[in-house]
């Protein structure tokens, strides 16, 4: 039988990577990116197909999905664009940018993945998943960084209000919290504090195990932290 196929946005060199050497084990992967050099390694590593993609452009989106032979199974949005500075200096054309990519992003990937879903025949009551790669920037906004904190606040209430209205249609949707640094690739722990980022491959464990749940007990929001990281 022809594996489940699994699409992650937003594809590069770290959290997405490890959740496509995760997924490549017993699905079949495209991988989407403004810039194909970010997703060019792990392409070849894991035999993905790979797609150039502006998350923000909808036709783009629509396209990667019609392509799709089959419904994807499992789709994952990363994309999120940060933009720091005082509230009083912010430029409106980057803060319309950076909601666009992280939160209009999101809602055009979920839109065309729920439509391409609702036509899969379910399994065991699951017509697939989709998972949105949050930030504590969803719970809690932070000094000079309100432009991340819109994007991310969007796009966790679309995560809750699209697990409301799918649920019941048999796609799960959750969005992860990654509260806390990830250890990619290029970074290190501080000596004084082993075990104070987040390993990415710890955390692909965590979305798959969300694709993994029965329906009974499906989770729609989760969140990953560090032993360092305050409630």
């Amino acid at each position: 039988m022809d594996k489940p196929r699994a699409v992650i946005i937003g594809a590069g060199d770290g959290l997405s990577a490890s959740l496509a050497r995760e997924l490549a084990r017993d699905h079949s992967l495209t991988l989407a990116a403004r810039s194909g050099e970010r997703m060019k390694a792990v392409a070849e590593e894991t035999g993905a197909d790979t797609v150039l993609l502006d998350a923000t452009d909808e036709a783009a989106v629509k396209a990667l999905f019609d392509a799709l032979p089959t419904p994807p199974r499992v789709v994952i949005y990363n994309p999120s664009m940060r933009v720091r500075g005082p509230v009083a200096d912010l430029a409106a054309e980057d803060v319309r940018r950076a909601v666009e990519v992280t939160a209009i992003g999101a809602f055009l990937a979920g839109k065309h993945a729920a439509r391409r879903m609702l036509g899969a025949e379910p399994v065991a009551g699951c017509r697939g998943t989709i998972l949105f790669t949050g930030a504590s920037a969803g719970v809690k906004g932070y000094p000079q960084s309100a432009p991340f904190a819109m994007g991310k606040f969007a796009q966790r209430g679309l995560a809750e209000s699209m697990a409301r209205e799918l649920h019941p249609k048999g796609i799960h949707v959750a969005w992860i919290n990654i509260d806390g640094m990830i250890l990619n690739p290029g970074r290190s722990e501080p000596e004084d504090r082993p075990g104070s980022m987040l390993r990415p491959q710890a955390i692909a464990r965590t979305y798959r195990h969300l694709i993994e749940q029965d329906r009974s007990a499906w989770t729609n929001e989760v969140s990953v932290r560090p032993w360092v990281e305050g409630f």
